[in-house]
């Protein structure tokens, strides 16, 4: 049994009508444009997060000219560096800035998505966030023991990027890793158990969130759904949304809008403990 308790107050959290294309409007109704500009949160211009950039080589040289696959790589050697040098825990703040979780070396799923745009922004790929309010049962084998006051819904922030050329086209971080792929037969889909998270799984698996990729038809066990949503393969995650709550410019917006996953009493308490705790620890 999931958590109300911990959910903000006085926040809508409606769903949108899903535009064609997987365009989802924002809350004026048009699809957001998403911007390569710094954000409380995608602080980029700061000096911890300028030096990273320029060590990944993510920005180009002045006066080159705007490659996307050379953009592609720079994301891919960015996503590499941060699943090696920023620990994944449990952290609550989902708007705690990204020069603060490179000072850290630890953030959540969420944090390590945002340094993850804040180098596309700051080598000029446009980002904005798709809003996406998931079952808390998603997490219950992280979290055996305390399924009680697991919160009831939890507020995803899910990036996408617009390379150079791609006049209107939105890749989604999924398709930016390699597309939809099936889950790997080794490795299996993405259940949310041990020490692997999303953020992890982004660079060998599917993960998307709309329909179920073409998982195969073995080697990947089932992976059951919320209460009355049915099981399903490993790899597919789209029982778990509960509202699409459509596209924001940026993450900013989306928490300015709908708030964070836990209230403020909620995340006060519980950051000390949960922004230490290793991802994957019982």
């Amino acid at each position: 049994m999931t958590s109300p308790l911990l959910r903000p107050r006085g926040r809508s959290r409606a769903a949108v009508a899903r535009a064609a294309a997987g365009a989802g409007a924002g809350a004026g109704g048009a699809a957001p444009e998403g911007s390569t500009a710094p954000t409380r949160i995608l602080d980029w211009p700061d000096p911890r997060v300028a030096a990273l950039v320029r060590g990944l080589g993510a920005a180009p040289a002045p006066g080159d000219p705007a490659d996307p696959a050379r953009q592609v790589e720079a994301l891919h050697r960015a996503h590499r560096w941060i699943s090696a040098a920023v620990r994944p825990v449990y952290s609550v703040q989902d708007e705690r800035p990204v020069s603060q979780v490179l000072r850290r070396g630890r953030g959540s799923c969420s944090q390590r998505l945002a340094v993850l745009e804040a180098v596309a922004r700051a080598g000029g790929v446009p980002t904005r966030v798709r809003g996406l309010l998931v079952d808390g049962a998603f997490w219950y084998p992280r979290f055996p023991r305390l399924r009680r006051i697991v919160p009831d819904q939890v507020l995803l922030a899910w990036p996408e990027f617009r390379l150079a050329g791609e006049s209107g086209g939105w890749l989604t971080v999924s398709e930016l890793f390699g597309g939809l792929r099936p889950a790997q037969a080794a490795g299996g889909g993405f259940t949310n158990a041990g020490t692997e998270t999303l953020f992890e799984a982004l660079s060998r698996t599917a993960i998307d969130w709309d329909a179920p990729p073409a998982c195969p038809a073995a080697g990947s066990a089932a992976a059951p759904g919320p209460a009355g949503a049915g099981a399903g393969p490993a790899c597919d995650l789209s029982a778990y949304v509960l509202a699409d709550l459509g596209h924001h410019d940026s993450r900013d917006a989306l928490f300015a809008r709908h708030g964070q996953t836990l209230c403020a009493v909620a995340r006060l308490v519980a950051e000390p403990v949960l922004g230490r705790r290793a991802a994957g620890a019982a």
